[in-house]
């Protein structure tokens, strides 16, 4: 379990990394930020597992887990701490 964790964590690194380059090289890199954010939010929002009996649970996860990785670049949005 602790290899999984850890390449799970790898990759939310190279992930959050490959993200921030092609931030810096937009125009607006605080703009392409929030754009892509708001575009991630909104598919794990609509995230649907076969056979989950608490699909609401996977969701939550995968928001907070989201928010962690942006949280390295750039801090929540307002609407997102008040528990959107």
């Amino acid at each position: 379990m602790d290899e999984l964790n850890g390449r799970m964590i790898a990759c939310q690194l190279l992930i959050a990394g490959l993200i921030a380059r092609v931030a810096n090289n937009s125009r607006d890199p605080l703009q392409f930020l929030t754009d892509f954010r708001d575009e991630m939010r909104a598919v794990v929002q609509g995230i649907n597992i076969a056979g989950s009996d608490r699909p609401e649970r996977a969701r939550q996860a995968a928001k907070q887990t989201l928010d962690e990785l942006f949280s390295l670049m750039k801090p929540p949005s307002v609407d997102e701490v008040d528990g959107d």
